[in-house]
């Protein structure tokens, strides 16, 4: 493939309209052409800051585009192309297949409730991009009274805090609002995890997490983007697979007020959360650490 490539432009080009981000599509290229690294010798020839390398590396150990070594300091070699490529393939295939079983379970839910009276009717609003998630979530923030729940992988959260859910977040909490939520706590989210802590959320951490992402909103005190009352609802998310810090980003995700699955959600969580240990504590061992040995547990 890579004879047929005119300049390392357009081969990274190619790179990222297959899905990887920016950075992930120039590291991967460095390894593919100069062959295996430490995270030490990427940051100066990549230009950038070492704590985005380890970041960029544990998504491409992740996707398995790129194997770490077990020795120290780890070395990092890019999978073969072909090899790389059909992982990324499947991957987004298991994503398509997971979306069209949540849209069968939508429609049946749908069905079940089909001659409810109006003022019970389950309602259900897609978001399809960052945008539109992070415009729902600030404000229904606004509107809540009294409990949140969230299961949310690291790339999202970085996203909610640049785009300014960490605000709205405090002011919730500041009238009296209680936040708990749960993710898996790794190296690069330590300052934002603490940022969070800071502010009166509760959080945990769960190792690994590789289950469904949702949000639980408990009790509205006014009308809100999508329901009315004091009904709990939920934001289940499907494809959270963030690869850039951008509005336009797609996210696949979905809101629903149907109580059997709102309340399955809220037991999950629960159950969740008793086996999750305090996020603080999370980040006290991780801060015993070197950052290398961080990336070798393919967490973000």
């Amino acid at each position: 493939m890579m004879n047929h490539m005119t300049d390392d432009s357009e081969f990274l080009s190619r790179l990222i309209n297959f899905g990887l981000s920016e950075k992930e599509a120039q590291l991967y290229f460095y390894l593919l052409k100069y062959g295996p690294k430490t995270s030490s010798m990427l940051a100066k020839p990549l230009k950038t800051y070492r704590e985005d390398v380890y970041r960029t590396l544990t998504n491409l150990v992740d996707m398995d585009m790129v194997e770490p070594s077990l020795e120290s300091p780890t070395v990092y070699t890019a999978v073969d192309l072909d090899v790389a490529l059909d992982v990324v393939l499947k991957k987004r295939e298991s994503e398509l297949r997971e979306m069209e079983r949540q849209k069968q379970e939508l429609q049946e839910i749908l069905k079940q409730q089909q001659f409810r009276p109006a003022d019970e009717i389950i309602k259900v609003k897609v978001c399809r991009t960052v945008k539109e998630y992070i415009a729902h979530l600030i404000s229904d923030l606004s509107a809540l009274e009294k409990k949140f729940l969230f299961v949310m992988p690291g790339q999202l959260l970085f996203v909610a805090a640049r785009f300014g859910v960490n605000e709205a977040v405090k002011k919730f909490i500041e009238r009296g609002g209680c936040m708990r939520g749960i993710c898996d706590v790794t190296y690069p989210l330590i300052e934002l995890v603490q940022e969070l802590l800071d502010i009166g959320v509760d959080m945990r951490h769960f190792s690994q997490y590789r289950g469904i992402y949702f949000l639980v909103y408990d009790t509205l005190r006014v009308e809100c983007r999508c329901y009315n009352g004091d009904r709990k609802y939920c934001v289940n998310m499907i494809n959270t697979d963030i690869k850039r810090m951008s509005l336009d980003e797609r996210l696949s995700g979905f809101c629903t007020d149907d109580a059997t699955y709102v309340n399955s959600l809220i037991s999950t969580f629960e159950l969740l959360w008793k086996q999750a240990i305090p996020a603080a504590q999370r980040i006290e061992e991780l801060l015993k650490e070197e950052p290398p040995q961080v990336l070798n547990s393919k967490a973000f």
